[in-house]
């Protein structure tokens, strides 16, 4: 599987394409890149660049619409809105450190969040990156303690949990019991993260989505039908941060 970028001009105006080839692929098929603002072709191992465009003009005006209609990009920057649990926060740049004393950590170059605020430290250039891994180390602690207390409920243990970024998964359990969640999360509400942990939780015991997998989510979580709800709605937001 190999994948190329490039912007093309479309009906629509210049578009961000990302050729993508999958061996198991059947067919040629086109889906919208949330976190990029651009369009993913899918091409099966056998089927040309030709196939994919032919298909990309037929369907350009679909393409342009769903771009259009995501929402709005936010870049990790001083002064920009982002959401943590769900609650909006504001992100402060510190460039010559706490100045109140209240980084809990007391170490230069660091990030933490006090009242609706998020402040980060440090020189202009490392901010973005800074930011991340605040988000991300966040993801895992939060993740990794709903994961292994979900799992004690039903007596397994997962065999590691990772943090990632992910572009159309909120989370997977592979067969080898390893959970991965997208360090997105973090910024939605709580009752999601609760959700995904339990779903990805109950696959440790049921690998598919049959009756008994849904049965052992509502177990492990009262939220199922308001997190997928709130993911069906709100997720691609989450994609166009940061």
């Amino acid at each position: 599987m190999d994948a190329m970028e490039e912007i093309l001009a479309l009906p629509g105006g210049p578009t961000m394409v990302r050729w993508r080839r999958h061996a198991q692929a059947r067919r040629v098929s086109l889906r919208i890149d949330p976190r990029g603002g651009g369009v993913v072709v899918t091409l099966p191992a056998r089927a040309g660049r030709r196939a994919g465009m032919a298909l990309l003009m037929t369907h350009a005006d679909w393409v342009a619409e769903r771009i259009a209609a995501l929402p709005r990009a936010v870049a990790f920057a001083d002064g920009a809105e982002i959401p943590i649990d769900g609650v909006a926060h504001r992100i402060r740049h510190l460039p010559k450190g706490d100045p109140n004393g209240d980084n809990p950590s007391g170490a230069r170059g660091s990030a933490w969040v006090a009242a609706g605020t998020l402040y980060v430290t440090g020189g202009t250039e490392f901010l973005t990156r800074r930011v991340g891994d605040f988000l991300r180390a966040e993801a895992g602690r939060r993740l990794t303690a709903l994961a292994v207390a979900k799992a004690a409920m039903i007596e397994r243990r997962p065999a590691r949990i990772a943090v990632k970024d992910t572009r159309t998964r909120w989370g997977s359990c592979a067969r080898d019991g390893v959970l991965s969640f997208s360090w997105r999360l973090v910024m939605a509400p709580p009752f999601v993260q609760d959700y995904v942990a339990a779903h990805e939780v109950a696959h440790l015991r049921h690998m598919d989505h049959g009756p008994r997998f849904w049965a052992l989510v509502e177990t492990l979580t009262p939220w199922r039908a308001e997190g997928m709800r709130w993911l069906t709605g709100e997720g691609a937001r989450l994609l166009r941060i940061g």
